[in-house]
């Protein structure tokens, strides 16, 4: 495998043709990619040239922006009914995620099944949820959403339908957020799509600061 390009295993599994990551915008491995079958994704700074990859076959997916905020930093949002849970059950948390996404670069790229992209999300929260990296978000005692997250990086997350649109999340995301803090995080990020505006506004609210913008584009090889 040539350097610069490393195997997705987890989303091979997922959508049964080979997945590429490629780590280094250069033409060698844009030939690579548009020679040798497979998926390929590749994310470049958003004011990079991007004539190279339109001439090898590469389409634009997303924008990612990245969340930080550092202890002391939080901007919280206190409600005596919000509280995080770590001991939430598998079943429960996989009904609240399945249908939930639609602004992840895998259900907008109009190559492959939205149903496949679903289970993506499905398999990565079964993944952390046997390491015990799922933090259950409860409000009045009910299992509300969840976030999944490793070493201070909220990496999944979703609400419930019956509790979106109501103004809850800045209170059980607070509560989250308080709790990684106090268990020896010094600094929580994220990758959220620039479309998904709501939860944009739910991390600016919070204190958040954005940085490191990438832009995200795909390639199928058949």
């Amino acid at each position: 495998m040539p350097e610069g390009l490393r195997d997705s295993p987890w989303d091979t599994a997922v959508y049964g043709v080979s997945c590429y990551e490629i780590t280094e915008y250069r033409e060698a491995l844009l030939t690579h990619a548009a020679a040798t079958p497979g998926h390929y994704s590749l994310k470049v700074d958003p004011l990079a040239d991007k004539r190279l990859l339109h001439e090898y076959g590469f389409y634009y997916t997303d924008t990612l922006l990245e969340p930080v905020c550092r202890v002391g930093e939080l901007q919280a949002h206190a409600h005596p009914a919000a509280a995080v849970a770590t001991d939430v059950a598998l079943p429960d948390v996989l009904h609240i995620c399945r249908g939930a996404f639609s602004h992840g670069r895998f259900h907008r790229d109009f190559n492959l099944p939205r149903t496949q992209a679903d289970q993506r999300y499905v398999q990565w929260l079964e993944q952390m949820h046997g390491r015990g990296e799922v933090l259950g978000l409860m409000f009045e005692d009910e299992l509300a959403g969840f976030i999944g997250h490793a070493s201070g990086a909220l990496l999944l997350h979703a609400v419930a339908e019956r509790f979106r649109g109501r103004g809850l999340a800045k209170f059980m995301w607070s509560a989250a957020c308080e709790h990684m803090f106090a268990q020896g995080e010094e600094r929580l990020s994220s990758s959220i799509s620039a479309a998904n505006l709501p939860v944009l506004n739910l991390y600016a609210s919070l204190g958040f600061r954005f940085r490191a913008a990438v832009d995200v584009y795909h390639r199928l090889t058949a």
